[in-house]
């Protein structure tokens, strides 16, 4: 009954361990692994979607609602619930802690060791370079967030203590263009003024000051949880870094 717990379940659990994932499993747009879930029931968002598959185990997030998991809890059923991890190591214990909550702790060691991996490829010299996770809503990444650990994995340091403090949350156009970190990191890199849910990002203003050589995609269904999706997380950040850095020197 939670994305999270859909990822986790489909890169761990055995597919006869998988009675029926959430209504969001098949989301491309915010789901890892859109494709695999298809493979399964996706339509569970209340108590009684998931009654009826009479499961052993009902995973529970952070959104689903309290009446349902009271309803679930009167009825016998157990329940673990999928918290949001806010940084990679957090990530790891969860999957450490969920594989061995359904039997599969091999699998567990090898999504964790896949993790490891890419974050020990993806390490580099901190060189001072900052960067900024924005939305077309002028939302940013506070500092406790899996987005903001992923920077640091990478080398970069977050800027949204400097421009909006360390919880983040909304900042004005205006501000951001007059102080603007190294780098942008945006959902998607090839927004136009077409887009109709583009925003602020395809605005004149911020394209002189932050144009797309200076943008960072990082892709949402990478980032909306752990698990899987980490590993090519830090791939895809680290090589966006890579790709726009060879000539940059701190602002």
């Amino acid at each position: 009954m939670d994305i999270c717990a859909d990822q986790l379940l489909l890169g761990l659990a055995d597919r006869s361990q998988i009675a029926a994932l959430s209504a969001d499993a098949a989301d491309r747009s915010v789901s890892f692994l859109a494709s695999a879930a298809e493979a399964f029931p996706h339509d569970v968002y209340n108590a009684e979607g998931a009654i009826s598959y009479d499961p052993d185990l009902v995973l529970v997030g952070p959104e689903t609602s309290a009446a349902a998991v009271a309803a679930l809890e009167r009825l016998g059923y157990p329940i673990a619930e999928i918290g949001r991890v806010r940084t990679i190591d957090q990530a790891i214990r969860q999957v450490t802690e969920v594989a061995a909550l359904i039997g599969r702790e091999q699998a567990g060691v090898e999504l964790v060791e896949l993790i490891v991996s890419a974050r020990v490829q993806a390490t580099r010299a901190d060189v001072g370079l900052t960067a900024l996770y924005y939305t077309a809503m002028g939302e940013t990444a506070g500092d406790d967030t899996l987005i903001a650990d992923l920077m640091r994995a990478v080398g970069l340091s977050n800027a949204v203590t400097r421009l909006v403090g360390s919880d983040g949350g909304h900042l004005p156009l205006e501000r951001l263009v007059a102080d603007p970190p190294d780098f942008l990191i945006v959902a998607r890199a090839d927004l136009t003024g077409a887009d109709r849910a583009a925003g602020i990002l395809v605005h004149p203003a911020l394209d002189q000051v932050l144009p797309p050589t200076r943008r960072l995609e990082l892709p949402e269904r990478l980032t909306v949880c752990g698990g899987p999706s980490l590993p090519e997380a830090i791939r895809v950040l680290y090589n966006e870094y890579r790709r726009v850095t060879p000539v940059l020197q701190p602002r």
